[in-house]
């Protein structure tokens, strides 16, 4: 699922190859945090989070039932520094 969630960031995002994953798996789910150039955070996210709402629902669906959910959050480098 990991590989959907890259995908998908890299095909918006200009500066793909600064684009970090920091994956936390907790007992019923796993939280993928997407950390991006302050830039990207428009392009990633999509106007009204349309782009960040789609991945998120692309995620689910392709998530099997009984599997640990994913849970994805988006935030720019300076957010998590």
């Amino acid at each position: 699922m990991l590989e959907l969630i890259k995908y998908v960031v890299k095909q918006f995002a200009e500066f793909p190859d600064k684009v970090e994953y920091v994956v936390e798996e907790k007992d019923d789910s796993i939280e993928v945090t997407v950390v991006l150039e302050e830039s990207d955070m428009g392009k990633v996210i999509g106007r009204q989070g349309k782009i960040a709402k789609a991945l998120r629902t692309l995620v689910k669906a392709g998530t099997k039932r009984g599997e640990k959910k994913y849970n994805i959050e988006i935030k720019s480098r300076a957010e998590v520094q």
